[in-house]
């Protein structure tokens, strides 16, 4: 670092927050250079920079910015007679800076969203696994994983920014649910997991085969694009008791792929990309992972 310090722009680059964002939080929280000059540009210290790192970690974990600035205070404290009157804190949230759309999930989708908005992989592996820990895969996804992807295809769809963003996060929590712990010594697997030819939104069933991990249950995961020769390939060689093939889209929703799997017990075509009407009667259609779980548990045998 120079020894005059970092500029704001400096900062906001190495942090990946818009500058407007450290202005916010000098502004309503006190979280700006330890020492300024009149008349001269604000520069940032090592200290500064390491009281925004704090900042940064613990927003990005879920927690509200009020809170995380006084946690990021009490590790690296400003010098009293320093410190502007306006870092009383108050409970308003910072702005500035572009933001993802989470609708009213809770603190920790909004703090994904933010570690996504900067490309910070470390903290988004620590938010998604720490729910995944302590709530289980299905909370997780439901309530977290979800609502962010959701927000950032919003972005998406409206400017056709954040590409790298939904890469990002897409590969973080695919490495997320795979590290599930799957069963040690379990039956072979009677579950079969695949996407529809052509589809490669493959996060919703890597989803539903950690989550039947964490219930003893192995399955055998195919991921995205799948060829209905290939599926039916698999289905021939294993004979498995239940087959969940997704769509996102109904331009992979073609129901001739469904032909190949007659003779399944449980054939479950899951995703918003199936037509509601026209399908065999006896194809489940799950609209959820929560629906999609319950129903594959139904026909396996409960785990010894």
């Amino acid at each position: 670092m120079a020894e005059d310090g970092l500029s704001a722009g400096e900062v906001a680059r190495r942090l990946g927050v818009a500058v407007t964002t450290l202005r916010s939080w000098h502004r309503r929280y006190g979280l700006g250079p330890d020492q300024h000059e009149a008349r001269h540009h604000r520069r940032y210290t090592g200290e500064d920079l390491s009281r925004l790192e704090v900042m940064c970690r613990l927003t990005g974990e879920g927690m509200p910015a009020a809170e995380a600035a006084r946690a990021a205070l009490a590790v690296h404290p400003l010098d009293v007679s320093e410190r502007p009157a306006a870092a009383g804190i108050p409970s308003a949230r910072a702005g500035g800076g572009n933001t993802i759309p989470v609708g009213g999930a809770g603190p920790e989708a909004r703090g994904l969203a933010r570690a996504a908005m900067r490309l910070d992989v470390a903290t988004m592996s620590s938010v998604i696994t720490r729910m995944i820990r302590e709530r289980g895969v299905v909370h997780t996804w439901d309530h977290l994983l979800r609502p962010v992807l959701a927000g950032v295809g919003e972005r998406h769809a409206a400017s056709g920014a954040l590409v790298e963003v939904e890469h990002l996060l897409s590969r973080t929590a695919s490495d997320a649910l795979a590290a599930v712990p799957r069963p040690a010594g379990a039956p072979a697997p009677r579950t079969l997991l695949a996407c529809a030819e052509e589809e490669q939104h493959s996060l919703p069933v890597e989803a539903l085969a950690a989550a039947l991990a964490e219930r003893g249950h192995r399955s055998l995961l195919l991921g995205a694009r799948v060829p209905p020769r290939a599926l039916a390939a698999v289905v021939g060689r294993l004979g498995p008791t239940v087959v969940v093939l997704w769509s996102h889209a109904p331009s992979t929703a073609d129901p001739t792929q469904l032909n190949s799997l007659r003779g399944t017990p449980l054939v479950a075509a899951a995703g918003p990309g199936w037509p509601r009407a026209g399908l065999p009667p006896a194809i489940a259609r799950p609209t959820s992972l929560d629906e999609a779980l319950a129903l594959v548990l139904r026909w396996l045998p409960s785990p010894t």
